[in-house]
């Protein structure tokens, strides 16, 4: 019996397609660091507890979650799911004083993020990016403004400045848009405190 290229390609595909849209799903509660394989280039959602966040760029195609603080963190809850080039990462039950988180990332990666309250500060990472927090400190590294399509930053009461834009407003309401010739789009948002683009 001789052996079909075409037939023998065929499931070798499927199986490929199959273990990249393999689906890891890690929950652990008071246990640190968490790291899980993830592609340059996907997609992350995160929905923090209020804290002081430190979103990373790395070289390695990974998530990987760490936290710190004087207080008891046995009751931490991380979950973390990943599907492909999709991912979604929750931490709840955290301490409510000096707590601190940091993730690293793919350098390539899409961002959404969402806090109620603290200091989330986002570096070294190219990729859509959709920020918010309801109280707090909000800061981003964009690297070449040029590479944004799109950019809007905006507060309720307090500060935005966008450096590469010249722009440093205070006060109510607040907030700037630009578009350009790039492919990326930034959302920062903070209800009540202060955003930073850099």
């Amino acid at each position: 019996m001789r052996w079909n290229p075409i037939s023998l390609a065929l499931p070798l595909s499927l199986l490929s397609l199959a273990m990249a849209h393999k689906t890891v799903d890690v929950t652990e509660v008071g246990k640190q660091p968490i790291e899980i394989s993830f592609p340059s280039g996907g997609s992350l959602r995160m929905d923090l507890c209020s804290s002081g966040v430190e979103i990373r760029g790395v070289e390695e195609n990974i998530i990987r979650l760490a936290y710190k603080s004087e207080k008891d963190t046995s009751a931490v809850k991380v979950r973390l799911k990943t599907s492909g080039d999709e991912a979604t990462l929750e931490v709840d039950r955290c301490p409510h004083e000096n707590f601190r988180i940091i993730v690293d990332v793919p350098r390539l990666a899409d961002l959404h993020v969402r806090m109620m309250a603290g200091e989330l500060q986002v570096r070294g990472i190219t990729g859509n990016k959709d920020l918010e927090l309801s109280f707090g400190e909000l800061g981003v590294e964009i690297g070449r403004k040029e590479d944004y399509a799109h950019v809007d930053a905006s507060v309720v009461t307090g500060e935005v400045s966008g450096a590469p834009f010249d722009v440093s407003k205070g006060g109510f309401f607040r907030s700037f848009k630009r578009e350009g010739t790039g492919k990326y789009r930034l959302h920062a948002h903070v209800g009540a405190g202060q955003v930073s683009i850099n």
